[in-house]
Formats: structure tokens, sequence, C-alpha cells
């Protein structure tokens, strides 16, 4: 090409290449105003321009476990032991066939505030996690109720004050960051990018005034809250949904806030197999579409316009190369490592800030294009065994 013709472009590398900026521009959107946004409020956080209370109120911290003996032996001293005033520590046994009852005899021994219940063997009516959960709460002395997990661990001894000092009086509810322990191999570095990327977006979204769920390993919200919603009745036909939905149903901008200190992150073991990590994504889509709010299609636009992005880019470049149009092929590669970078930073820089000592880079492209075929083949396998696995036993 002589160099005239190198800068002259055909209708259909105009389209290409202006696609391709469109969806940069889109792309950038999500990246830049929201998967940013706990980077952005760990920045506040730092320079105290965030208004937080001073009063540290009695809270209980609740607990379902089922068969976690080997967790809780490991990881309950860790809550049990928080630097706060006031608190109280519930574990309800559902129903634990292991030495769950034996453990937690001990530590009540030890520990003047843990007290621990069990589910009714005979409980068929309901969810029994919705149960123990349920049971855990009217259990409670204090308002301000905080739930984890028996296999997550708090980063601190401060992970409830931090917790706490969201509880202005506007505020029903506190959204905490859970990360994933690390792991070896693949199929841990995959996980980890999964939740990192999923407090990216439900973390982004209420820090951008628009909750629309929670995790329940790392949540906080009012006892009287709870009851006056009537608990977990509007799905009780679903197995699951005691965190996501319920918080998808009583959440608004103004009843909501986020903590997202590092020493207050709340950090999950790692999953040992494949098949238990699916069925947790598969019992979480099972009450996605449940969700109220636009922000689901909102996030499927991301994901529709991801792929569309590494479509258009991809074309931009062979094309170019095909015909020897280097400027083609050089802008198309320009405009994906524009996003590559912004997406790089603030992946990275977010992971780091949370405790989360992998860095992606050479396998950010891989886990880009990943994370939304394994979600298809989730909503597949979802669709293929039917809603009845879904519903309470």
């Amino acid at each position: 090409l002589n160099s005239m013709e190198a800068f002259t472009f055909n209708t259909f590398e105009l389209i290409l290449l202006s696609a391709a900026g469109v969806l940069l521009v889109i792309q950038l959107f999500y990246y830049l105003g929201i998967y940013n946004r706990i980077h952005t409020r760990n920045i506040a956080d730092k320079k105290n321009e965030l208004h937080f209370t001073k009063e540290l109120p009695p809270l209980s911290v609740i607990i379902c476990a089922r068969n976690e003996s080997a967790n809780l032996r490991q990881f309950l001293p860790a809550i049990l032991e928080q630097d706060y005033p006031q608190f109280e520590v519930i574990v309800i046994n559902d129903g634990s066939t292991d030495e769950s009852e034996e453990v937690l005899s001990t530590f009540e021994e030890k520990y003047q505030h843990l007290y621990h219940s069990f589910t009714p063997e005979s409980a068929r009516y309901i969810s029994r996690k919705k149960l123990a959960l349920t049971l855990g709460i009217k259990a409670s002395k204090y308002d301000w109720l905080v739930f984890t997990e028996a296999n997550c661990q708090p980063a601190s001894n401060q992970w409830l004050r931090l917790m706490a000092r969201n509880f202005t009086p506007h505020t029903q509810i506190v959204l905490g960051y859970s990360g994933y322990e690390r792991g070896k191999g693949w199929l841990h570095k995959r996980i980890s990018f999964d939740a990192l990327f999923t407090s990216l977006r439900y973390l982004g979204f209420a820090l951008a005034g628009k909750p629309y769920m929670g995790l329940g390993r790392n949540l906080a919200y009012r006892k009287e809250m709870f009851f006056k919603e009537k608990g977990y009745s509007t799905h009780l036909n679903l197995q699951r949904g005691e965190d996501d939905l319920f918080i998808n149903q009583i959440a608004t901008p103004d009843n909501t806030r986020v903590e997202t200190n590092s020493n207050a992150v709340i950090r999950m073991q790692p999953v040992e197999r494949y098949k238990d990590w699916k069925e947790e994504k598969v019992s979480y889509m099972a009450t996605a579409r449940y969700f109220k709010g636009g922000q689901r299609y909102f996030l499927g636009f991301e994901t529709f316009s991801r792929l569309l992005f590494y479509a258009v880019c991809i074309a931009g470049i062979v094309f170019g190369i095909l015909n020897f149009h280097w400027l083609v092929a050089g802008i198309a590669l320009f405009i994906w490592l524009i996003r590559y970078i912004t997406q790089a930073i603030v992946i990275n820089k977010t992971a780091t800030e949370q405790g989360d000592n992998r860095h992606y880079y050479f396998s950010l492209p891989v886990f880009d294009l990943l994370q939304p075929l394994q979600t298809l083949k989730f909503k597949l396998y979802r669709f293929y065994r039917g809603k009845g696995d879904f519903m309470r036993r």
C-alpha cells in the first residue's frame, strides 16, 4: 500500500473500527463507573472522607453449620476473639453427623459469649438453611445481626468494628467484601477471579447507590427489619436466597452501606472439588432470576458488549493483516489494549487492596471469555435439572 492508501478505509473497515470504538466506551463506562468503585471507596476511606458512626452497639454473629467440625475448630476462634466490646456468637448446628456438637460444646466452656442450638431433624417444610438462620435470629439478643459461614475467616480481629462503624441511624444493611483464600492450581485461580469479579459487580452497584444483592459470608442487617419484612417468607419455596434474594427485596440506596476495608474482608476456604463450586454457582443462578430491578440486565449487557468487543477487535486485526492494511490491524489492537490495560489496573488494584495476593495479567483475557461461557454452561445445567432441584424438600 502507498502512504495515501494506508490512511484510507473502506466502508467495512470504518464500520469495524467505529463499532470497536463504541464498544470500548461502553466497556470503560462499566470498568471506571462501577467496577472501580471499591478502589475509589478505599481511597476515600484512607483520606478520612467517609462518614462513620462512633457508637459500637452490641451485635449478634450468626452462623449456620452442617458437618463443619473441622472448619469450626479452625476458624470459630477468630470470630469469638474479635476486638469488640459486646457481642454474642450463635451457631446453629444443622443436623450435623460429624463432631460439630462436641466442638461447639468444648468452645462454649471457654467462650461465655458463644451459644449453639440445632435445627429439629423433623423440619421438612422449609429450606434447612433458612430455618437454621431464622432460629439463630430468633435466639439473638441484639438488634444488629452479622452473618458469616463456618468455612470463612475474618482477615483481622477488627472485622466487627469495621462493619459496625457503618451502623448509622439510617442504615439497615451493611454489605461486606468476601474473598477467596488462595489455593493452588487452575481451579482455585478461576474461582478466585470469579469471586473477585462478583464482588466488583454487586458491591460496585451498591456503592453506586443501586444495591441489588448480598452474600451471606459477610453481611449485616437489623433484626427488626428481618421481622418487619416477615423474614424469608416471600421465597420459602426456594432452597436458597437467604442472602442474595432477601437483600434484593429490602435494599435501597438510603438503607445500605458497604464496608471494603482490607481488615474487614472475610476469606472463604478453597473449594477442593469443582463439583462443589458448580453446585454453589448453579444454586445462586436458580435465585437470580427472581431479582427485582434492572441491575441483572445491566450486567448482562456488559457481558454481551464484552463478547462483541472481542469479536470486533479480533475481526479488525485479522482483516487488517489479511489485507496488509496494517493501520486497521494496529487501531483494532490499540483499542483492545486500552480496555485490557484499564481492566488489568482496576482488577489488580482491587485484588491487592482486598488482600488477594493473586495477580491477573496473562490469565485476564482467558477468564474474561471463560466467565460468560461458564455462566451459560451453569444456566443450561440448571435448566436441564429442572426447577424441582432448587425448591424446598
